[in-house]
């Protein structure tokens, strides 16, 4: 049996509908045999252009149409995330509640114009590398790359790169110091 593109992009609008119209709302993993976690998964499998093994997608997570997302073994997207499409997630990520990535700004580089007018740089995809900790009410500008074994702290806006195992924190984010002895 040959499965044609438009069997599979309906499969992943009717996906799509059903994650937004009710899998979200369903209880938080690890409540009521983890059926809600399962559902999500499922649904998700579907969207995703990869998601690996024991994933877990929490309550509430926005990824918009979840086209090119990736997300590694054992990882997970926090309570109230938003994630836009285009964004790559390793394996064994932690993801606390309510982080946000973007994926666009505003442009603002010609001063004789309002910036209201100017329009929008590209699309920027965000890499989180393995073994990521990512605290809650995490906020990331456009393209971030997020190297392994790195740890994220609460609250803070991420605005630039930082090398493997680093613990960063503050608004605008600042490395706290290195995991590395």
């Amino acid at each position: 049996m040959k499965i044609n593109k438009k069997e599979i992009n309906l499969k992943k609008a009717i996906c799509l509908i059903l994650y937004y119209s009710f899998a979200q709302y369903l209880p938080k993993s690890g409540s009521f045999r983890n059926l809600g976690g399962a559902i999500r998964l499922l649904l998700c499998k579907n969207i995703f252009r990869k998601c690996g093994k024991h994933v877990n997608i929490e309550r509430r997570a926005w990824f918009g149409s979840g086209v090119n997302i990736e997300i590694g073994d054992y990882s997970g997207i926090g309570i109230n995330s938003h994630i836009p499409s285009d964004t790559i997630i390793g394996k064994y990520v932690m993801m606390g509640p309510n982080v946000f990535i973007l994926d666009v700004n505003h442009e603002v580089s010609d001063t004789t114009k309002p910036m209201c007018f100017q329009g929008h740089v590209g699309r920027k995809t965000t890499v989180i590398e393995d073994d990521v900790w990512i605290g809650r009410d995490v906020k990331m500008t456009p393209g971030r790359h997020i190297s392994k074994g790195s740890i994220i702290a609460m609250g803070c806006v991420l605005t630039k790169d930082f090398p493997e195992y680093s613990i960063i924190g503050g608004n605008p984010s600042k490395l706290i110091r290195s995991r590395l002895k």
